[in-house]
């Protein structure tokens, strides 16, 4: 009896909320992002960013832009150890020259975050006098702090590339009587 009672209240009260409004289709576009757009525009709704959209935002390193900003400069060595989830890229021994002389780079990442203090460069030296007569040296130099700012610069760029295409993507809505 309870359950019937408390039933039969509910469908009286939910009958009459009007929740349903008939709407003339010569005003309503049959566009249905240009009526998101103006039910967003009027305050009548909200939007959840990209959900519902096919696909994701994963912490996969194409998505990171520290990661591509670093596997594009440095392109031009061999790459020995590529480790994401490790979060360090190391080149092979390199030589620019004909010569005894190679240098191998590393990039440990600290975080995710475009800063000065997300990456670490390491470089080191090996100078071969014979096949198994080497000396390996660190190098602390200007050159440390001039790939580690070339990385973050196009790091910057990506991710501001990144955004406008995000941008393009879901629409650039406005919050009716707010400024920002």
């Amino acid at each position: 009896m309870k359950k019937l009672i408390f039933v039969i209240s509910i469908l009286i009260l939910t009958s009459s909320c009007g929740i349903y409004k008939p709407s003339d289709a010569r005003k309503v576009s049959p566009n249905a992002n240009d009526r998101v757009k103006k039910n967003i525009e009027e305050g009548r709704g909200f939007r959840l960013g990209t959900l519902g959209k096919k696909g994701g935002d994963f912490l996969f390193s194409s998505s990171n832009p520290m990661w591509r900003a670093a596997m594009e400069k440095l392109s031009f060595a061999p790459l020995g150890v590529v480790d994401y989830g490790g979060g360090v890229i190391i080149t092979d021994w390199y030589s620019p020259n004909e010569n005894s002389e190679e240098i191998k780079i590393a990039v440990r990442f600290l975080t995710n975050e475009i800063r000065s203090d997300a990456i670490k460069i390491i470089i080191h030296k090996k100078n071969c006098i014979t096949f198994n007569n080497c000396k390996v040296v660190s190098v602390e130099n200007d050159t440390n702090n001039k790939i580690k700012f070339a990385i973050l610069k196009k790091a910057a760029e990506i991710e501001k590339q990144d955004l406008a295409k995000i941008k393009e993507e879901t629409g650039d809505y406005k919050i009716p009587g707010k400024e920002f």
